[in-house]
């Protein structure tokens, strides 16, 4: 037996979700708001995201950190600031900082501290939550049949617990990224369902394993700045300089985490991809040259290891030599011109033997989705189906490391909220 009409029934209590239901009832304490989420206890991805802190936002966030069509991810953006989300966890009761990085996190340096504060509001304004709801299809009714109280009802919700009506649905379920947490791309079937395209999604801001052969594990634990270039088909689609951790499996670190995207997107195409490393970042061939010859002519009979030591750890610069051909502790004035040419070429151009990504129970977020015109960028409703609106990581974008995918999901859930909030009052009204 159906259950009573919900005014908006969103689907998915993660980020997006609880900020969606927040704000729709702040904006309109009238209506009935409904949260469903397949989990029996929810927000998991907000507990383990930051090592336990939740990197709330940044605190700089512009259309160029994300992927998507950035002329509306900038207008969704615009709509709810860095400052509005900051001053709005403060309203929470969650203060925030920034650390030298630019991401902030909860004073307390808990995630919990986040979940509860969400949690908390949301009952305080009334929506009903419930957990274990897995949902399995949304439809829309025909209003013209439906007779009683529930005319005004648009969407059927099915889940394992029975069934729910609702004049406007919202679609916060996420991605595919750490499906354990509950993500695990199933409102992608729905949006499909309602007659919604769905781009290709793949696993980004995710680790990258290497060939075994190569001399990661030597290396695991050893950080440093690096720049990574991702080639497609021969051609250079991304080119960044970040911090680059070296692993027992290959490689991670923030540059590596904000290339992947670009790799995984390729080969679901099954395109050839190539990621090449820079252990010089900001220097060409010739320039690494000049400055080997310069420093060998200062201390020729310094050893090898030593020199290439001044730009990167020197374990990382034993690794290279041996990589190389050359015996770390030969004189750097002795080092004959093809092996000096060899050595630098690795340097600077090193190719990482790539065989495949850590997977969707490492990535961070996914990259693909429902495109973003597809959505009106005023309300988050859809354009095919009104009434439906789309929230988060569902949609066809996705944020660099460091707070911004909260960001998206934050700004998303406000917008949405509240433009439901205010299509309801007008419906509702006498």
């Amino acid at each position: 037996m159906a259950e009573p009409v919900a005014d908006l029934c969103v689907i998915g209590a993660g980020a997006a979700g609880l900020a969606a239901v927040i704000f729709a009832a702040e904006h309109n304490p009238a209506i009935r708001v409904e949260l469903l989420d397949g989990a029996k206890t929810i927000g998991a991805k907000i507990l383990v995201s930051g090592g336990g802190r939740c990197n709330v936002t940044h605190d700089v966030v512009t259309p160029e950190d994300f992927f998507g069509t950035r002329h509306l991810v900038r207008n969704v953006l615009a709509a709810f600031s860095v400052r509005e989300t900051v001053e709005w966890f403060a309203s929470l009761g969650v203060e925030l900082k920034s650390e030298e990085t630019g991401k902030l996190f909860p004073v307390t340096d808990k995630a919990r501290t986040v979940l509860t504060a969400l949690q908390t509001r949301a009952r305080d304004l009334r929506v009903v939550l419930r957990t274990g709801h897995r949902v399995l299809a949304v439809t829309r009714l025909d209003t013209s049949n439906v007779t009683g109280t529930d005319q005004s009802a648009r969407f059927v919700i099915r889940h394992r617990e029975g069934e729910t009506l609702a004049r406007r649905v919202m679609l916060a379920t996420g991605g595919r990224s750490l499906p354990r947490t509950g993500s695990d791309g199933a409102g992608y079937g729905l949006a499909r369902a309602l007659g919604h395209r769905v781009t290709p999604t793949v696993p980004a801001l995710v680790a990258l394993v290497l060939d075994e052969r190569c001399f990661h594990k030597g290396l695991s634990g050893l950080s440093h700045e690096v720049e990574v270039e991702t080639v497609v088909e021969g051609r250079s689609v991304d080119r960044r300089t970040g911090s680059l951790l070296w692993t027992h499996f290959g490689i991670s670190g923030p540059v590596v985490m904000d290339a992947s995207r670009f790799w995984c997107l390729a080969r679901e195409r099954d395109a050839r991809a190539e990621v090449y490393g820079n252990f010089l970042p900001g220097k060409t061939v010739d320039q690494a040259r000049e400055w080997f010859l310069g420093r060998a002519a200062d201390t020729p009979r310094r050893s090898l290891v030593k020199l290439v030591a001044e730009v990167v750890p020197e374990r990382c610069a034993e690794a290279i030599c041996v990589y190389a051909g050359a015996d770390s502790q030969q004189a750097c004035g002795q080092v004959p011109r093809s092996l000096r040419d060899r050595l630098l070429a690795a340097l600077t151009r090193f190719l990482f033997p790539v065989v495949r990504d850590r997977g969707w129970n490492f990535a961070e977020v996914t990259a693909g989705g429902v495109p973003l015109e597809e959505i009106n960028f005023r309300t988050m409703e859809s354009k095919l189906v009104p009434g439906l609106y789309l929230v988060g990581e569902v949609l066809d974008c996705d944020g660099r490391i460091g707070g911004f995918n909260f960001q998206w999901a934050w700004a998303t859930g406000r917008v949405a909220g509240r433009a439901v909030a205010a299509s309801l009052a007008k419906e509702l009204s006498p």
